[in-house]
């Protein structure tokens, strides 16, 4: 909103030129969606508290300190991050920009699925929510809504429906009408793969900051023909805009990382992980580095995989488990480290995977 309130007025008063540069509108952005977080964040949890008085249904088959540390504690946490996302992407971003508007009703739909999972949750007071079923359908069709006009925008030929190959030079594989299923797997694969990442105190928050931040920085280059073209990497015009939603997203997680750390005050919920996940999945495919989340989000890949590979192996063997629980965290709970150990080495994997990550841009 101030770029389009500000910038045309520079030619009269040439500080407002500043509103033309993508870097300081995103700093402004991270600044302004943290002070929002800094301010809204006691009062939300005082919010939330007043409305669940016995707080996030812990699970009974989790490890057991869980019953007593987290017990009362409140979820849907991820309002705080939604709203300071939201302010300050209106007011520091480009508005007539498509991809902005594509990126927040993203966020707002799987947001309002992820309330409803978490309200069924509070109301029934157990660990499941909306059916499993139920959910991926509602996915689906929301990031199959999603990549419809993302494909509009395009500029079209080759780059709208091929794949770009991590470390090779713009080498990309076309694949036609198979790529709206490919881009829509990538926007539910993240949310999910996000929300089975959160199950600690600070753990899935952290990564989400790294790989929000590097997600930024690609946005920046994709967007910016002269860097792109030295990089080797698909140029796409206006996507350079998603930094400044990158940037708001990064201040209003660390707001939240501020209350969530251990002990946290309250849980981000399905509100928040889903949302955010299906997010940065949409920021991939929109920068054509879908597969480089893969990388950079490595460690949500891991958390799911363990999911994935101890139901499959539960079932092969008729009962026996490869990891002593999942997802992957609670295995290492369960072996006896400690929930911050956990985190903290989890933080370390993420920053070394954001790090092969983005060497991949200049790795060509």
């Amino acid at each position: 909103m101030l770029y389009n309130l500000l910038f045309p007025l520079s030619h009269e008063w040439g500080f407002f030129n500043l509103f033309r540069y993508i870097t300081f509108r995103t700093g402004g952005a991270m600044l302004t969606s943290l002070l929002i977080s800094f301010y809204l964040g006691p009062l939300i949890i005082r919010w939330l508290k007043s409305k669940q008085k016995e707080g996030q249904p812990i699970r009974l088959d989790g490890p057991e300190s869980h019953l007593l540390t987290k017990k009362g504690t409140p979820t849907m946490g991820g309002i705080l991050i939604l709203l300071s996302l939201l302010l300050s992407t209106l007011l520091w971003a480009d508005l007539t920009n498509g991809y902005i508007w594509i990126c927040l009703g993203i966020t707002a739909g799987f947001g309002v699925l992820g309330f409803q999972d978490d309200y069924l949750k509070l109301t029934r007071r157990t660990s499941a929510g909306l059916s499993a079923k139920a959910k991926i359908l509602l996915q689906l069709f929301m990031a199959g809504f999603a990549i419809f006009f993302i494909l509009r925008m395009d500029p079209g030929g080759e780059i709208s429906r091929s794949v770009l190959i991590p470390y090779t030079k713009n080498f990309m594989i076309h694949i036609g009408i198979f790529y709206s299923f490919f881009a829509a797997i990538c926007i539910v694969g993240s949310s999910n793969a996000v929300n089975l990442t959160d199950g600690l105190d600070g753990l899935a928050i952290g990564p989400i900051i790294i790989a929000v931040l590097c997600f930024g920085l690609i946005s920046y280059l994709v967007g910016n023909h002269v860097f792109a073209t030295y990089l080797h990497i698909p140029f796409v015009p206006k996507v350079g805009e998603l930094s400044v939603l990158c940037g708001a997203l990064v201040g209003g997680s660390l707001g939240f990382l501020w209350f969530n750390a251990p002990p946290a005050q309250v849980f981000m919920g399905d509100t928040g992980s889903l949302s955010i996940g299906a997010l940065l999945g949409t920021v991939a495919v929109i920068t054509k580095h879908e597969l480089i989340l893969v990388i950079i989000g490595g460690l949500f890949v891991l958390e799911a995989a363990s999911v994935i590979i101890q139901v499959g192996y539960f079932k092969y063997t008729k009962g026996k488990r490869i990891f002593l629980m999942a997802p992957l965290h609670h295995h290492f709970e369960k072996k006896g480290w400690a929930e911050t150990t956990i985190v903290i080495r989890f933080w370390i994997i993420a920053i070394i995977l954001a790090l092969i990550g983005l060497a991949s841009l200049k790795l060509r």
